[in-house]
């Protein structure tokens, strides 16, 4: 009886969309990745590791991985500040900034890559005044570290601000009422709720920040051992015709990546566990 139950229960089609899910995620994903793996068998595992292992391979990994992370932490603080404030808030133009948050999904990334080098040059508007002050965007990690800001930060922003529309304005007046002040609070009784959320849009703008390609190569200045990225030297390595070596570098950003996230998944579970028993 629990089976026919269990049955019934399950939408018509189930068999045939599963089907469909995973033809599609395997057409999409998973034999890509494949395809990545197979070609990259081409080397022999001395090849392999010298490859992944040179000064020049290093470098990039550490600078798209660092200035990734900074970037999705920055993102993790304004992102949670924009989304107060458009959740929170009524103002003059507030439609508008809502919709200039999705901009860096519209924006074509060399678009973006090339506005941002214009403002942020020597020569530009922004850069021309940091220049005298001995700040230097353009051509430096701090520059990549700026082009990652900007195209991540619709996903915090995205990510938290619907929570933040369904929690309930009667906790936060009854924690003030017992005496709370504004931070302790925020701290208490708002941030456990937004921990999740902002997990998961750190998650996102950082995943989107290593990969990212065309919204860096213009304002990074592309200098091998300084200010080149991960992404630039895979195509670089393409042009080349060394595909087997470009395919070996993809293949080790990709598990990083992929470890990263398992880790930032899990820390994110382990949060939710810990308020559901608190």
């Amino acid at each position: 009886m629990a089976t026919i139950r269990n049955r019934r229960q399950v939408l018509p089609g189930f068999r045939f969309t599963l089907g469909f899910t995973v033809l599609y995620l395997s057409l999409i994903v998973l034999i890509p990745l494949a395809g990545l793996v197979v070609k990259t068998a081409g080397l022999t595992l001395p090849q392999f590791w010298d490859t992944v292992t040179s000064a020049r391979v290093l470098a990039s990994y550490r600078v798209s991985l660092l200035t990734a992370f900074f970037a999705a932490l920055v993102n993790v603080v304004f992102g949670l500040l924009v989304a107060w404030v458009l959740v929170r808030y009524r103002f003059p133009g507030k439609k508008i900034v809502d919709g200039l948050i999705d901009l860096p999904f519209a924006l074509p990334t060399a678009v973006a890559g090339i506005a941002l080098t214009a403002i942020y040059a020597p020569n530009g508007w922004i850069g021309s005044l940091l220049e005298p002050l001995g700040i230097k965007v353009a051509y430096t990690p701090l520059g990549i570290s700026v082009a990652l800001v900007f195209i991540g930060l619709p996903f915090v922003v995205r990510t938290v601000q619907p929570v933040l529309q369904e929690l309930e304005k009667d906790t936060e007046e009854a924690a003030v009422l017992l005496g709370a002040y504004r931070w302790r609070t925020f701290r208490k009784v708002l941030l456990p709720e937004l921990v999740p959320p902002l997990l998961t849009g750190f998650a996102l703008a950082f995943s989107r920040g290593i990969g990212e390609y065309g919204s860096v190569v213009f304002i990074s200045g592309n200098m091998p051992m300084k200010t080149e990225i991960t992404p630039l030297l895979i195509i670089t390595k393409l042009e080349q015709y060394e595909y087997s070596q470009a395919t070996a570098i993809a293949l080790v950003l990709l598990l990083i990546s992929f470890a990263l996230l398992l880790l930032i998944n899990s820390l994110q579970r382990w949060t939710n566990r810990r308020l559901r028993s608190a």
